[in-house]
């Protein structure tokens, strides 16, 4: 889809980057679409999975110390392959449609097609379908078609010269999607929401700028810049598998940058890879532009996903499972990273169901060559966005402050994130509010880098922060997106700080993730140290239901609280304090069915 071509592929070898060309998976092993599985009395079991669970209800499986993606993985019983509904649904494509291509994207259920590729539903058929959407049909009179420079799964794309207006004599790309392959309702949906994102988030710097969208009988024409410096993938390729260091930061910075962008304004690109990434022309310092926004989609706030799309070497476990938000991205990203520093995937295997089982339990590999020579904070950097628990991820705001980048002082936004935790904070009982600011006391020096910046960006009066400022810095960024995606929304529930402000010290106490800071790796020197100036400061004589009523429990958990309760003063204890501050995992699924 967009402007790159399909690439014609190799043998593999997971050592060296020449297996991202070339994977020696069959033609349909990360491009295919699949039905919805049906639903069963499984899904609650295993954190809404759309594969049925071989482990007993409530019981998750443990990371592999596999190193290795090729490895397989020994279940307790026989798992069934998550390539099954794929192939089910191959045997029911009529006879003589073309095989996907590798390196396409997957997509189950609800999962957009860029530019109309076709999704199949059950019991849908293209009788009665409204394909009009409104877009000019003066395609000709502004634009001269060439010859075409890109194919895709989805629809093809061509070079062209604008006739008239700013463009005249311009050369652009004009990507171009068959009607006929928009068989469903939701196809043609998928199509109007692309053009909707394209048009909207058009202006960001590292996003392919759009011109305008045409139609006719037969197509639907999309006007874009013309990049022709090739994909990233080509790029790495012919630096012989890798990046230095420094030359990858300049890349990330760019992604983390773009990634940052669309998850303000409330979009979820959820196809993030080197293939996407193109470059504004053959220079070696040409920006990037980030293209095919086809199973992009927008996502509120507290809302969950729960379409599987993706491609899969780049697709993250909770997409597996049929949950998740904007941290999908921060996955892609960290792969994306880890093939730019060494030169291999993370994940792999040789065949769909094992590419999934790897990105679900393996371990990425930081031990052979060329781990050993890279710096920890890059190796630190990849782990911190390929953690299986998305809760533990940065977002791309946080990535561009971390230490590994901060020599290239990259330009932070504001980030969404914020807001959603100041939202909680400012609905919580005094008591948990007392717990987080014991833990900002003890926040380590790095991690205040991001604070200081989304404070500042706040625009703070005489040091401190009302609703006001949290209001004027979302607006300061609103788009059609932001719109469409309710992300303001937010601000009707984080009404408590209209009548109080709110000073750097408290800002730290509400801007904080704990789940964020238990995935580094001196948290149990933090938590320590927070303990010891909750002890001070917070801590009191609280009863097991109370600590149940604080945490949500039900009667139930009394045996489980009543451990974390010291029997000397009935205060909590250090585990207890860890426990109230991590919270309760919910096993249900906020998924929103498309």
């Amino acid at each position: 889809m967009g402007h790159c071509c399909s690439k014609d592929v190799s043998a593999v070898n997971n050592e060296v980057i020449n297996s991202i060309k070339h994977p020696a998976t069959p033609p349909n092993a990360a491009t295919v679409e699949v039905a919805p599985p049906a639903t069963n009395g499984y899904a609650n079991s295993f954190a809404a999975s759309p594969f049925q669970s071989p482990l007993p209800a409530g019981v998750m499986p443990s990371p592999s110390p596999a190193r290795t993606p090729g490895r397989k993985f020994r279940w307790p019983l026989p798992p069934p392959s998550p390539a099954k509904p794929i192939m089910a649904m191959m045997r029911r494509r009529v006879q003589g449609k073309q095989q996907p291509q590798e390196g396409q994207p997957i997509t189950v259920d609800g999962g957009g097609e860029g530019g109309g590729g076709e999704r199949v539903a059950a019991g849908t058929g293209t009788g009665g379908l409204d394909k009009n959407f409104g877009y000019p049909k003066n395609l000709a009179a502004k634009f001269e078609l060439g010859k075409e420079v890109g194919r895709g799964h989805f629809g093809h794309t061509c070079w062209a010269k604008g006739k008239k207006g700013e463009l005249k004599g311009q050369p652009v790309a004009v990507k171009i999607i068959s009607k006929a392959k928009m068989t469903t309702a939701i196809s043609i949906e998928d199509v109007r929401r692309e053009v909707k994102i394209l048009k909207a988030l058009s202006g960001h710097k590292n996003i392919i700028k759009f011109y305008d969208a045409f139609e006719d009988e037969n197509n639907v024409y999309i006007a874009m810049e013309l990049c022709e410096g090739g994909e990233l993938l080509d790029r790495i390729l012919s630096r012989g598998g890798r990046y230095t260091e420094q030359d990858a930061k300049t890349i990330v910075v760019q992604i983390l940058s773009v990634v940052a962008y669309c998850h303000l304004q409330g979009v979820s690109h959820r196809d993030l890879k080197p293939e996407n990434f193109l470059f504004t022309s053959r220079d070696e310092d040409a920006p990037m532009r980030i293209i095919d926004f086809g199973l992009s989609d927008f996502v509120r706030p507290d809302d969950r996903l729960n379409d599987v799309v993706g491609s899969a070497y780049y697709v993250a476990p909770e997409v597996l499972h049929r949950s998740y938000n904007l941290e999908a991205d921060m996955w892609s990203t960290g792969v994306i990273t880890y093939i730019l520093l060494c030169g291999s995937r993370p994940f792999w295997a040789r065949t769909e169901s094992g590419i999934f089982r790897s990105v679900l339990r393996a371990d990425p590999n930081f031990d052979d060559s060329p781990w050993p020579s890279v710096s920890p904070e890059a190796k630190d950097f990849v782990k911190r966005l390929l953690n299986k628990d998305h809760r533990k991820r940065m977002t791309a705001a946080q990535a561009l402050t971390h230490p590994w980048l901060r020599d290239l002082n990259p330009a932070v936004p504001l980030d969404i994130l914020i807001f959603k935790l100041v939202k909680s904070y400012v609905r919580a009982t005094p008591f948990k509010r007392a717990a987080l600011k014991a833990l900002s006391k003890a926040i380590p020096e790095d991690e205040l880098v991001y604070l200081k910046t989304q404070f500042s960006l706040l625009e703070p009066k005489n040091g401190s922060v009302s609703l006001n400022n949290f209001r004027v810095a979302l607006t300061r960024h609103v788009t059609d997106a932001m719109k469409e995606s309710r992300v303001l929304d937010i601000l009707n529930v984080m009404e408590p700080l209209a009548h109080k402000r709110m000073g750097f010290e408290e800002f730290c106490a509400a801007a904080i993730s704990t789940h964020q800071l238990e995935a580094l790796e001196g948290w149990e020197n933090i938590a320590t140290e927070a303990f010891g100036f909750f002890e001070q400061e917070g801590n009191q004589v609280i009863s097991v239901e109370e600590l149940a009523q604080e945490m949500n429990l039900g009667p139930t958990a009394y045996s489980a609280v009543k451990d974390w309760i010291r029997s000397s003063d009935g205060k909590l204890s250090f585990i207890g304090y860890t426990k109230f501050l991590h919270g309760v995992t919910m096993r249900t699924s906020n998924a929103r069915h498309r």
